[in-house]
């Protein structure tokens, strides 16, 4: 079976899973895509690039599989006279409709930003199948779709919500997470070393964990840190106060320039505290878990579902008052905490365990 993977967001978590299935999977995979930026814009003029590359292909798919940041509608009326016929499986890794946009974006300001969320309905009701990474993310968006639609003045079409529910299902996100093993290290620091491994963006609630740090550092309770992951262009402030307040405690602060410095960086850190609003997913939480990193996540978006209902209970904060005090606990009784086997929960990601679904869910009538 040939696989047409169309990706104009090819960056990041995205090029990871375009390249993992592709490797791991016993169909053809072939990707069409475009570099990762001016995501906005790939979202309106991705379609229509991706269109005019679809047309100078010698060699037809068997099928379409496109990705949540292309305009599916725009993309198969560009290319019908030879789509035509190819079905098309749809992947949500995001959508912009339950994303919580920033106040300071110039299209909430203008009211603008409805348009992005209306590509991902439409490229939802265009589409044959619809995967979601998770059934909080497949749960969430079907349930913010009538709302959604009755912003707009009339035939609003909410009967076509129960097409999309009909036709989607969850396919957890591929990793390559055993590729995390030969970079494994033993724990060295004597103080528990806590980890931030998330974008830095506001969706993930740098301002409630960093000030957390802030106030354990001034009530005295021993800590090491390590900060890793990227910035676009303008960042929350809090990372630059926090490279200065927590000066003595950093191990590592920013981007690691490769994976085997990212995964050793992993598997050195004891404690996961997660704040983010938003997940979809969580690819940067599995390998942490994976790594053996003992998290501490609010009990809501995809969390609950990385981890045995069993034990929920030592991992689960329910808001953010909880947050602080549930931290100070964890470390000021580190040495009691057994060790966390985290690999066991989470390896079902791993491509290896995950392929032969992907083959199958791929493989549509």
């Amino acid at each position: 079976m040939h696989i047409l993977l169309t990706e104009p967001f090819f960056t990041g978590s995205h090029r990871q899973w375009a390249q993992g299935l592709a490797a791991h999977s016993r169909h053809q995979v072939e990707l069409l895509t475009l570099p990762g930026r001016h995501w906005k814009w790939r979202m309106y003029g991705g379609a229509v690039e991706l269109a005019r590359r679809f047309n100078e292909l010698e060699t037809l798919p068997d099928l379409i599989l496109a990705t949540d940041m292309l305009d599916v509608a725009t993309f198969l009326a560009l290319t019908r006279e030879r789509s035509a016929g190819i079905p098309v499986a749809l992947y949500f890794h995001e959508n912009q409709i339950t994303y919580p946009w920033s106040p300071d974006d110039e299209d909430v300001k203008l009211g603008r930003d409805n348009q992005y969320g209306f590509i991902n309905y439409t490229s939802a009701l265009a589409a044959d199948r619809v995967f979601f990474n998770s059934h909080f993310h497949r749960n969430s968006f079907l349930e913010a779709l009538p709302g959604f639609l009755k912003q707009f003045p009339d035939f609003r079409g909410l009967e076509n919500i129960g097409a999309i529910e009909a036709k989607s299902e969850v396919l957890p996100l591929g990793m390559d997470l055993r590729a995390f093993d030969e970079h494994a290290i033993g724990k060295a620091e004597q103080a528990p070393v806590l980890l931030w491994n998330h974008r830095w963006e506001y969706d993930k609630g740098p301002e409630l964990f960093f000030k957390a740090l802030f106030r354990l550092k001034e009530e005295g309770v021993e800590f090491k840190l390590i900060v890793l992951g990227e910035a676009f262009g303008k960042y929350p402030p809090i990372f630059d106060e926090a490279k200065e307040r927590l000066s003595e405690e950093l191990l590592h602060f920013g981007y690691a320039a490769d994976f085997s410095t990212y995964a050793r960086l992993l598997w050195q850190a004891d404690i996961l505290p997660v704040t983010s609003r938003q997940d979809f997913f969580g690819g940067s939480v599995v390998e942490a878990i994976y790594c053996g990193c003992y998290p501490l996540l609010p009990n809501r978006l995809a969390y609950p579902e990385h981890l045995p209902e069993a034990i929920h209970g030592a991992h689960f904060y329910e808001n953010e008052n909880d947050f602080f005090p549930a931290l100070k606990r964890l470390l000021q009784t580190w040495n009691e905490v057994p060790k966390f086997p985290g690999k066991q929960y989470v390896e079902k990601y791993d491509w290896q365990r995950l392929i032969a679904v992907y083959d199958g869910a791929l493989k549509l009538p």
